[in-house]
């Protein structure tokens, strides 16, 4: 009986462990943008398109699995890049320069569609 109640307090503090994992990292909120617009009718969808699910830890951005490839641009409060990559549908990280510090606006770019959002690095 007791090697019962042992199990159950150790899986009850792995779960803990874990959401405290999960809670760790802060989502990005994006604003879906379209690039160019195209013509009704030509491939634009009718319904809008849903931003990525991204979250931020430190300097490390996370992906979900599953995402098609986008173009990173970090850009400074002055609109400049200051970082930019290619972010492959394999990838579920990306580690941002540690001299990166302040706000930012996070960049990702799919085709036509922009989504745009905010961190802050320390």
């Amino acid at each position: 009986m007791q090697e019962k109640n042992m199990k159950k307090f150790v899986l009850a503090v792995l779960c803990f462990m874990m959401s405290t994992c999960v809670f760790a990292q802060s989502p990005i909120d994006f604003a879906v943008r379209i690039i160019d617009k195209m013509p009704m009718g030509n491939g634009q969808p009718k319904s809008p398109m849903r931003p990525p699910v991204v979250y931020i830890e430190d300097h490390t951005l996370a992906f979900v699995a599953d995402h098609p490839e986008y173009i990173l641009n970090i850009k400074d409060e002055d609109g400049e890049v200051v970082y930019t990559t290619t972010v492959f549908s394999t990838q579920t990280q990306v580690v941002l320069p540690s001299i990166l510090s302040g706000d930012y606006e996070v960049n990702l770019v799919m085709g036509n569609w922009l989504f745009v959002g905010w961190i802050n690095l320390y």
